[in-house]
């Protein structure tokens, strides 16, 4: 098993840590590829009611190790970020559990669009965000162009695309770019909570909301409302919402299952 990247579970929880910390967490074969297998393990898994990514070290994630991708023997653009990049993506938006990314530091290019494509995005004070493309001629990808523009507004990514401009995580929280920002001092305690927080909850609907979250980018209104109707149906079906009922008319404390 390598160890690029770590699992440990605990409360609920699926920890997934990046770790080539001598790098900033930038990504390589081997480490895309042990992302992936994490995700898979966490969506399989029943008892992991939330999933929170996070870096070791100094850096969140740096982005592609640019010296794999500029050596011709090992692997080009094309498959890096088809056989890389896109299935994380598409894992982080598929997984109906909440995905959290926690940012520990810097998060540069492929890594910085990899936390945006999370569903909660916390930080630490000293973290910063770069759209760091521009400055050796290539595009934003990672669902760069995708996420930035519905968090920011088009010509803020915009700016921030072209110019290569680092975001504190501060400027990034009140631009609505990332949801929550923390001292450095509690950012480690604090994520923790709030994913442990999520993974007590109902996750079964926590999942359809999600659901509901990535079709509202393709459905007009009605298309919209119509789904809302059908997936209410089916979360008022769940255990988790028995369990809420019951245990609001019996003045206790709920446990939810995430079924």
């Amino acid at each position: 098993m390598s160890t690029t990247v770590l699992l440990t579970k605990e409360n609920g929880v699926g920890y997934i840590t990046l770790n080539r910390p001598e790098k900033y967490n930038s990504f390589n074969r081997e480490m895309a590829l042990a992302l992936q297998a994490h995700l898979d393990d966490c969506e399989k898994d029943e008892l992991v009611r939330c999933i929170y990514i996070t870096g070791a070290g100094k850096g969140f994630c740096a982005g592609q190790d640019l010296s794999e991708a500029s050596d011709p023997q090992t692997v080009d653009f094309e498959k890096i970020i088809s056989e890389h990049y896109n299935p994380v993506i598409e894992r982080f938006r598929r997984i109906e559990k909440p995905v959290i990314a926690a940012v520990n530091g810097v998060a540069a290019g492929a890594g910085a669009n990899i936390a945006l494509a999370c569903d909660i995005v916390l930080a630490t004070a000293s973290a910063s965000f770069i759209q760091a493309f521009s400055k050796i001629g290539l595009i934003p990808d990672s669902g760069g162009t995708y996420f930035l523009p519905r968090l920011v507004g088009m010509q803020r990514a915009a700016a921030l695309m072209m110019s290569g401009d680092k975001v504190s995580a501060e400027e990034a929280a009140a631009m609505g770019m990332i949801y929550k920002c923390y001292t450095d001092d509690t950012f480690a305690d604090e994520s923790r909570k709030y994913a442990e927080a999520l993974a007590q909850m109902p996750t079964k609907g926590l999942g359809l909301t999600k659901r509901l979250l990535n079709a509202s980018y393709e459905n007009d209104l009605g298309q919209q409302l119509k789904m809302e109707m059908d997936v209410q149906v089916a979360a008022g079906k769940t255990e988790d919402f028995a369990e809420g009922v019951n245990s609001f008319l019996e003045k206790r404390r709920p446990q939810f299952k995430g079924r």
